[in-house]
């Protein structure tokens, strides 16, 4: 929890923790080691690595809600609905989450974001269009279990409409495996999408993005080896 605290205290509040420009070039100071005045060193155009690292930690939290919650919105909509009418409209969202689930994660996302094109805002997109299935499944299961219980069945009995008791009395009891599923998908979220930045696919310079970073460190890692070493180590924990 103290690192989740400090990752998410990072994305809000860089400048408290780095007063350096992330995008800031000395081109006399390229490749410079570790130090007490750079700590984590300078990359390739003189651009001090922690701060880079640490504002790339608000591309990632950024990254991790928008992807989210555009997954858990389609997700939970068509999920509610599908469940809950049951029937052909069942049958076809179900098949369409299907085809989603048969191609592995990262392909998919792969070819969506080369149709969408270069850039943060479509990396986005595309995680969040490989995601939403899951969510989809999830809700549906939970709402099948729910929408037959007494407390549903009174409330249609009393001329509840359908619209008030999916919002009312369904959803408000199969929300709660969907927040933990995210937390559990948060990381995957941001793995996803770093590894679409190293691709060259996601975040474009000079914004700081941790995939991005160790794609641009490679060529520096027998030597310089903190250039990508710093935003992989960021990414593993």
């Amino acid at each position: 929890m103290a690192i989740v605290g400090l990752f998410i205290a990072m994305a809000m509040f860089p400048g408290l923790f780095s007063s350096q420009d992330p995008a800031g070039l000395r081109l006399e100071h390229r490749l410079s080691a570790p130090s007490a005045t750079n700590w984590f060193g300078t990359d390739g155009v003189g651009v001090d690595v922690y701060s880079r690292v640490v504002h790339g930690a608000r591309t990632t939290l950024a990254t991790i809600v928008v992807v989210l919650g555009i997954a858990i919105f389609v997700g939970v909509g068509l999920g509610s609905v599908s469940g809950y009418l049951g029937g052909w409209i069942d049958g076809l969202l179900m098949r369409v989450a299907d085809v989603f689930l048969a191609f592995p994660p990262l392909i998919l996302a792969l070819a969506t974001n080369a149709v969408l094109g270069r850039g943060l805002q479509q990396t986005m997109f595309a995680v969040a269009f490989l995601w939403w299935p899951a969510y989809a499944r999830l809700v549906r299961s939970q709402v099948l279990a729910v929408r037959k219980l007494e407390f549903v069945e009174s409330a249609r009995a009393i001329g509840a409409t359908e619209l008030r008791i999916v919002s009312r009395h369904v959803l408000p009891n199969v929300i709660d495996p969907v927040i933990v599923r995210a937390s559990l998908d948060a990381g995957f979220v941001a793995l996803t999408a770093a590894s679409l930045s190293f691709l060259g696919l996601g975040a474009q310079p000079p914004t700081p993005e941790w995939g991005r970073m160790v794609a641009e460190g490679q060529k520096f890692l027998l030597d310089q080896w903190w250039v990508a070493a710093f935003p992989g180590l960021a990414l593993f924990v």
